[in-house]
């Protein structure tokens, strides 16, 4: 039982990580978008504005997702 635990244990921590690791990866990905659409496109790329608008929904989401960790 001990083993299954542990098991269960090493799993959640491996999702936990691999949360923290996606949440990390859109943030920088977030921050690069929107950097071009500042500098580059003064604002007005509905391409890129999608593109943040849904990486900020998947974030939105792992982060309630971490913070709901048990």
């Amino acid at each position: 039982m001990s083993q299954n635990y542990d098991s269960d244990e090493e799993e959640k921590g491996k999702k936990f990580l691999e949360l923290i690791d996606k949440q990390s990866t859109l943030q920088q990905a977030m921050i690069a978008r929107l950097t071009v659409l500042v500098t580059k496109h003064n604002w007005n790329s509905d391409d890129l504005k999608s593109d943040i608008q849904d990486m900020i929904l998947e974030h939105s989401e792992i982060t309630r997702k971490i913070n709901g960790w048990e």
